[in-house]
């Protein structure tokens, strides 16, 4: 289904594929006798290239330095940003920022505390000039699309789904100080990105879905990293045989393989697009060069995809749902070793017993959020279920539309009642059931689901509570053709179906009369409003001359989700409150970081108070002796003393500082990884003064519980140093290491001098 180039490729004229190899130069020299450009001219032929140009300050190519057009945030991210910008001076926001309210939008648990941030998030957008969707109206990707998106623009956003590549927008979903620079007017700097092109060809066959594509590719490329970090380009004439909605629910996906942003080519279907949302002088023409250059190259013919299915816990653990069905219990027990692995053995899980006469049964079904709630996903499970029941068993169904204007005309053309009559529930825009704050399954419940991630711990189930459900990933088709077989899985191949192929009609009204838009006028004569739960950033020392990390949590998974180094769901109603939320640091994964982190804090907090470390901290003791034996210089006034954690590679999934910041805030100084999973974990690190520590791979040097001691490590990385000398302090005496550092830029090496972005801009 899904062919990967081992190399480069040449594609010609968008089409025609011509692999780096040894044959590359006869073959180009044939077609294109003596005009065949250069590799690096070739490679500036790119759609990706020409929207990083020209939107690149720097003025080298090599070393981007952006600015983007637009910005958005949800109301999980939105507080403490505008905090940090606020702390860093900021005074209007000097792009258009869209302040949406799609996460904590159920106003149900927590006393006042997620609509107080809504009230925070409305002044703010009155104060600075911004935009501001109330709860329910939009899911924040949703309204980017109808409202933001357009040719050649480039938007940065602090949720990592923030993809709107299909409609020639270069989205990148980052950390909240990334947002913070750009709202104080700085700029976002990286490398420039690897371009990947995905070639489509073909016409996806009856019943396949977006969710169907996007998981063929994730189940080829996360593993291997054959796109981490890099920019998808998607070319071929197949891009032409898919409306406007099927590219976007393949191109939100695209987070999932880790790459860094995605870019199409564009067409008349996306004219239309931006036609019928009232914003055709949005759309441009985009494709490659004649002859372009990509560092890899993904072949996939459309019409040999069928349905999909991702396992827990992982959008890349892929089967079709045929083969699934056909290997059932092996594919069963495998996900029961990696569950091991997962949920650290903490509760027995199994999908086995949802095995009924051979067939898998399924608890629940979602379509939702910026994945699932598309209007042609909803269209084609409505005539799916058209006459059809979802039983009175345990299954259940619920629709959430990503908008009120999709939710309006499916209203309007009757797939609603469809639904309704069917047995579904459906619902406002929300995007709770993909992190945890709506619909939690019951205890070992198995949920399908059209989302975007089925890590663990998402749906809503809390280990520590001896509480674990599932969820896999699915198209909407198969989710409604397993609904009318009510809850056997079944895929919509398998379903004699008519699809009418519904038209969509946007009606802009519901925004007009709900959305505030200050039209970039801000007015410093508004009052911010504060709830009680919002604080602000507790003070935060400069990087130290040297350094003592105590090891406080060891974890060797393959991959750590930011899900399980800050759970969401319920947890994120302290998303304002830095030291409120800091307390579910780790908790599903690690409950005892959190103690262990606050105890050695205290040292710290004795140095920053003027007092002795080692009267906070009893164990210091023999570990500053062992360090005086080979440094005796080390101690009151050139010492900092703190936690670390070791992963294997942390960092993927979403793009919610607070896997950081959290850990900063508890006095964390550093991590040490054998790779960092996403590129916006690593800078999260950065921003927040932490020390991204490299090590290779093998036998660790050390353990959970032993102290660490760096020397010199302000003036390494004042002198710009890519490994570091350090040391596990045991047995009274010093054993040496090396940790690594990875490229760090001039400024954010500034940062972590400083100690954290806020310092950094306070001066």
């Amino acid at each position: 289904m899904v062919k990967l180039l081992d190399g480069g490729a040449y594609l010609l004229n968008g089409n025609e594929i011509v692999p780096d190899n040894g044959e590359a130069a006869s073959i180009l020299k044939s077609k294109l006798g003596d005009n065949v450009p250069s590799k690096e001219e070739a490679k500036k032929n790119t759609i990706a290239y020409g929207i990083l140009e020209a939107h690149n300050t720097s003025g080298n190519m090599d070393k981007l330095m952006i600015k983007f057009d637009k910005l958005t945030s949800h109301d999980i991210t939105y507080v403490g940003i505008i905090q940090t910008a606020r702390a860093s001076g900021l005074e209007k926001f000097p792009v258009p920022y869209v302040l949406t309210n799609c996460h904590n939008s159920l106003c149900a648990v927590g006393g006042t505390i997620n609509e107080d941030d809504h009230m925070f998030g409305l002044s703010c957008a009155k104060r600075y000039g911004g935009i501001y969707v109330p709860p329910h109206q939009a899911v924040i990707h949703q309204f980017a699309r109808e409202m933001l998106a357009g040719g050649g623009k480039m938007i940065l956003g602090s949720d990592s789904h923030t993809r709107y590549g299909a409609l020639g927008t270069m989205a990148m979903g980052e950390g909240g100080p990334e947002l913070v620079k750009q709202l104080l007017s700085k700029t976002y700097d990286i490398n420039m990105p690897g371009v990947v092109g995905v070639h489509l060809t073909g016409t996806p066959v009856k019943g396949v879905g977006p969710q169907d594509v996007a998981l063929a590719i994730i189940g080829e490329v996360f593993a291997n990293g054959y796109v981490n970090n890099k920019v998808m380009e998607f070319v071929g004439e197949g891009v032409s045989n898919l409306s406007a909605d099927f590219r976007i629910g393949i191109d939100v996906m695209t987070t999932e393989t880790t790459c860094l942003s995605s870019i199409w080519r564009t067409d008349e279907t996306i004219k239309e697009f931006y036609d019928i949302h009232g914003r055709v002088n949005e759309y441009k023409e985009l494709n490659p060069g004649a002859v372009a250059y990509y560092d890899g190259m993904i072949e996939i013919d459309l019409s040999t995809i069928r349905p999909m299915i991702a396992m827990p816990f992982h959008p890349s653990n892929t089967y079709t749902i045929e083969e699934l069905n056909a290997n059932l219990m092996d594919i069963l027990e495998d996900c029961e070793k990696k569950a091991l692995v997962s949920l650290d053995g903490q509760v027995d899980f199994t999908l086995k017993d949802k095995v009924r006469n051979g067939k898998l049964y399924t608890d629940q079904g979602i379509i939702a959020g910026c994945a699932g709630g598309g209007f042609e996903n909803i269209c084609a499970a409505a005539d799916i279920l058209r006459g059809q029941s979802t039983g009175a068993d345990e299954f259940t169904l619920n629709v959430y539309p990503a908008s009120q204007p999709i939710f309006m005309e499916l209203v309007k053309n009757g797939c609603v009642a469809d639904l309704l009559a069917a047995g579904a529930v459906v619902k406002t825009a929300f995007c709770g059931p993909c992190f945890g704050a709506g619909d939690t399954p019951s205890n070992n419940g198995f949920s399908i689901r059209h989302s975007t991630r089925n890590f663990p711990n998402r749906e809503g189930s809390k280990l520590q509570n001896g509480q674990i459900a599932s969820v896999a990933l699915m198209d909407a088709r198969s989710i409604a053709a397993t609904a009318a077989n009510k809850g056997y899985l079944t895929p919509a191949t398998d379903m004699d179906v008519e699809y009418k192929g519904q038209k969509y009609h946007y009606d802009s009204t519901i925004y007009a009369n709900r959305v505030f838009d200050s039209k970039g006028v801000a007015d410093p004569s508004v009052e911010i409003k504060f709830g009680p739960n919002i604080k602000d950033w507790p003070a935060m020392s400069a990087l130290p001359e040297n350094l003592i990390l105590k090891v406080v949590s060891e974890i060797h998974d393959p991959v750590t989700t930011t899900d399980e180094l800050i759970p969401s769901g319920e947890t994120s109603s302290y998303r304002s409150n830095p030291l409120g939320l800091a307390e579910f640091t780790l908790s599903r994964k690690d409950p005892a970081y959190v103690g262990k982190a606050k105890e050695i804090q205290k040292a710290q907090k004795a140095i920053e108070a003027g007092a002795c470390p080692l009267e906070a901290v009893e164990e210091l003791k023999p570990v500053m002796s062992a360090i005086n034996t080979v440094y005796p210089n080390v101690g009151k006034g050139n010492i900092g003393v703190g936690s670390t954690i070791f992963a294997v590679k942390p960092g993927d999934g979403s793009a919610r500082e607070q896997a950081a910041s959290c850990q900063k805030v508890l006095g964390g100084w550093a991590n040490i990884a054998n790779e960092y999973a996403t590129k916006r974990y690593r800078s999260n690190l950065i921003n927040w003064g932490m020390l991204p520590f490299l090590i290779d791979k093998g036998d660790l040097p050390f353990k959970n519980g032993d102290f660490l001691f760096v020397p010199d490590i302000r003036k390494a990385i004042e002198d710009r140093a890519t490994e570091v000398k350090a040391f596990v302090v045991e047995n009274g005496g010093l054993r040496e290491f090396t940790l690594k550092m990875g490229e760090l830029t001039e400024d954010e090496r500034t940062i972590i001098l400083k100690g954290c972005l806020i310092n950094y801009y306070r001066g």
